[in-house]
């Protein structure tokens, strides 16, 4: 199903953004040394819980899962790219740590994903490979415009990913989003441009580009559920959800600035 909201829902689902911005943002200030992945999931589940919205993740139980998620957050570690299923795990000094995130209020979803490095040192592959990360979904939102199509978005992507030197996997990517958190179209990190659907104003998509250093091949872990690079390589991930409007494209999960106003993104509105 590809959904198209009115202005009206597309303002509710902004709001909807602006929690799971905050949250992301609340949860990697206190990710530190010593940080329990479990303790995060907890974390996370107050706070969704406070800003009156609803887990989009406690309930899923898709096909590529092992029954419900069961729990608030994906949080993956080093290897674990996607779908990082919290575990009893203590967090150590230069992990790269990935919280993914999607909460629906009023109805309507957002998601979106951070990586970072966990304590004071700053590996430099880590450093690099968050950095391809957020310059390819900076890539992908710049290629939304007048007549644009899910193709341009996945080459822009996937242009920045091939550059940086990483192989680039097509199994999972970015997706419509809106009353339910994974609708049509996908949204593959990479492709060819002028093809695919056209987008439309109204249409949300969650963009994701996520790099495995040195594999495009994907393994599951015994949880049934976290995804892992099958050479136990790094991985990283960044995500946010944008409106498509009549000339561009709103990012609805940036974090707020002391300001009050969202942070700017050069070349997209905000």
């Amino acid at each position: 199903m590809i959904e198209i909201l009115n202005p009206a829902e597309v303002a509710r689902a902004k709001e909807t953004g602006a929690v799971v911005a905050e949250i992301l943002q609340t949860l990697k200030s206190r990710s530190t040394v010593g940080t329990n992945l479990l303790e995060i999931d907890q974390w996370a589940k107050a706070m969704i819980h406070r800003a009156g919205a609803v887990s989009c993740y406690v309930d899923y139980a898709p096909s590529f899962g092992n029954g419900p998620f069961g729990h608030y957050i994906c949080t993956g570690v080093n290897d674990a790219v996607l779908h990082g299923l919290p575990r009893d795990y203590t967090l150590a000094d230069g992990d790269l740590l990935t919280l993914d995130l999607a909460v629906s209020k009023e109805g309507l979803a957002a998601d979106a994903a951070i990586s970072f490095i966990v304590g004071d040192s700053k590996p430099a592959g880590s450093v690099a490979m968050i950095d391809a990360t957020e310059r390819a979904l900076r890539a992908g939102i710049a290629a939304v415009g007048p007549g644009a199509r899910i193709g341009d978005i996945s080459y822009a992507i996937g242009s920045v990913l091939s550059e940086a030197g990483y192989p680039v996997n097509t199994q999972f990517g970015g997706h419509g989003i809106g009353s339910t958190m994974h609708q049509d179209p996908h949204v593959p990190n990479t492709g060819r441009p002028g093809r695919g659907y056209k987008l439309r104003p109204g249409l949300l998509l969650a963009l994701e580009p996520w790099v495995m250093e040195d594999t495009a091949e994907l393994v599951t872990d015994a949880d049934g559920w976290t995804l892992r690079s099958a050479t136990g390589c790094l991985t990283a991930h960044t995500e946010h959800t944008i409106a498509i409007t009549e000339d561009g494209a709103d990012i609805l999960t940036l974090p707020v600035s002391k300001a009050g106003g969202h942070v700017k993104v050069p070349g997209v509105v905000a």
